[in-house]
């Protein structure tokens, strides 16, 4: 990367590989990973004896699942070959646990924290998000990569209010993660960051006021005379019945209170929030932005290997660092697309997108490899959002959705899509014409990596127009889009004023102000 004009990236695929692959030693200044982890199982599913060897479950933005199969022992073989404090640990952990979900998981984890520790740069800072299932495994894995002198801090994140739920009945409620920080050296940045006073503590500590604003007041142990007549002409000097000299200090110069390691002052994102883009695991800015500001500097790089809707890449963006995201699936890299052009627009920072399809040959290969990330990267080309989980039966001819407003009454109009890899043929545009009756849509699109037959073509044409009445405009209702043609830039056609809706729009957001070098330097 040295030497290199620098480009954000935001890569598609596995982060073992593109680590390897991809990231320079010591070239990251901080670390930020939120893992998938069974957030949806029970404690007891999880170490729930799997036997045979069955691959690796393929791993969806929505379904963070890890079993033990012959990936995840070709991983633990090569980990506890090279030898050492974590080859120690694993063939531990293996003995106690079994070839179980857990084991699977801390073993896929161990590599991956090997790779990222040979990114990181000596004064660089890794943060490690977990929930209390695992957090206790994760912390032996920390301290066997990193050393268990590097540890700094098991930061509890209080994320939301305990459940009184007869379910809870018999334990106390659950309600943090914990993040575990460690740092490459001791050579490590790291600046101190400050919550709000509470306002109990405004109230007891600056009682008084003037038209500046709250103040309390110390006393001036040592001063001369240019001191006291500089408060005095500032209206700071206070001086009490007895003769002695004290001075106001606002609460607007002081930096608050110190952050300790638990952390109850920044809420999960509700239901309401602005910022909430519906992706199951987002976490909120604040705690992104606490983080970054904590442990790096402007211009350095920033690195989460498993981004998911890009929180902390759009924090790195607005606080001016540097950024690296990695994710598997197709479906986060385009929700990610969306969330940085609309939170920034033109201001957005070049970054480049590595690893997805950018010709009709590597759009062949990546439907070879697997057909339901093809599908998710073409629905992407379309902003169309996948219609259901693959895994729960059939499509019933409906792959993804798009949503769009051509009306004054503000009444959502629907788009299906079917995205089809292998060979096409006139019964399955048909299919979809069936389907856009029965579903009351407005507009079927057929996306084909295959050219349409001319008896497609001639099926689609029979479905005749929909008609935007309002609008005055008219729109084929079954289009066929071709790979190809959308890679050269061609689209659906549909209304399109009311911009796009298929996708939430995350809110515009200015970066923060920029902190001159000189500034940086006094």
């Amino acid at each position: 990367m040295a030497g290199e004009e620098w480009k954000n990236k935001l890569y598609f695929g596995d982060n073992l590989a593109i680590l390897r692959e991809h990231i320079s030693d010591e070239s990251v200044d901080l670390i930020y990973l939120d893992p998938p982890f069974n957030s949806k199982a029970t404690y007891n599913v999880l170490f729930q004896e799997k036997n045979g060897t069955q691959s690796a479950a393929q791993i969806t933005a929505f379904e963070d699942t890890w079993h033990w199969g012959i990936e995840s022992e070709a991983v633990y073989h090569e980990v506890v070959t090279t030898g050492g404090k974590l080859a120690d640990l694993l063939g531990a952990l293996r003995q106690f646990l079994g070839t179980n979900d857990m084991m699977a998981y801390l073993t896929m984890m161990a590599i991956r924290l090997v790779e990222l520790r040979r990114a990181l740069k000596d004064t660089g800072s890794i943060y490690l998000h977990c929930d209390p299932t695992a957090s206790h495994y994760l912390k032996l894995l920390m301290d066997a990569v990193f050393g268990a002198e590097h540890f700094r801090n098991e930061i509890i994140w209080k994320r939301t209010t305990a459940s009184s739920s007869k379910a809870r009945a018999r334990r106390f409620g659950a309600d943090h993660d914990a993040m575990l920080f460690y740092v490459k050296s001791p050579a490590y940045d790291f600046h101190p960051v400050y919550m709000e006073y509470p306002e109990a503590e405004v109230a007891k500590r600056f009682r008084r006021s003037d038209e500046r604003g709250r103040y309390k007041d110390a006393e001036l142990a040592t001063y001369s005379q240019e001191t006291l007549q500089r408060l005095k002409d500032e209206n700071r000097l206070i001086i009490t019945p007895g003769g002695k000299y004290r001075y106001k200090i606002y609460l607007d110069e002081i930096p608050g209170v110190p952050t300790d390691s638990v952390w109850t002052d920044i809420p999960p994102i509700n239901s309401m929030a602005r910022e909430r883009l519906g992706y199951p695991t987002q976490k909120p800015e604040a705690l992104l932005e606490r983080i970054i500001n904590a442990s790096s500097n402007e211009g350095d790089v920033v690195l989460d290997s498993f981004c998911g809707c890009g929180t902390t890449l759009t924090v790195a963006e607005r606080l001016h660092r540097r950024w690296i995201g990695i994710d598997i699936t197709h479906l986060a890299v385009t929700l990610m697309k969306h969330r940085l052009h609309d939170t920034f627009g033109d201001d957005l920072s070049p970054y480049e997108v590595i690893g997805d399809p950018k010709d009709l040959t590597s759009a062949r290969a990546l439907a070879e490899e697997n057909r339901y990330q093809f599908e998710w990267w073409a629905l992407g080309l379309v902003d169309a959002h996948p219609a259901q989980d693959k895994k729960k039966g059939a499509d019933k001819g409906v792959d993804g959705l798009i949503y769009f407003i051509d009306n004054a009454e503000g009444k959502l109009k629907r788009i299906l899509v079917q995205v089809k890899s292998g060979h096409v043929t006139r019964p399955q545009v048909s299919d979809l014409c069936h389907a856009v009756d029965r579903e009351n849509a407005a507009i079927g699109l057929f996306i084909t990596l295959e050219k349409p037959t001319r008896p497609m073509i001639e099926e689609a044409a029979t479905a005749g127009f929909y008609e935007a009445k309002e609008l005055g405009k008219k729109y084929p209702r079954l289009q066929i889009l071709t790979i190809e043609e959308l890679l050269n830039g061609k689209q659906p056609e549909y209304p399109r004023g009311a911009g796009r809706l298929t996708y939430k729009q995350a809110r515009r957001r200015r970066k923060n102000p920029q902190i001159q070098p000189s500034l940086l330097d006094e």
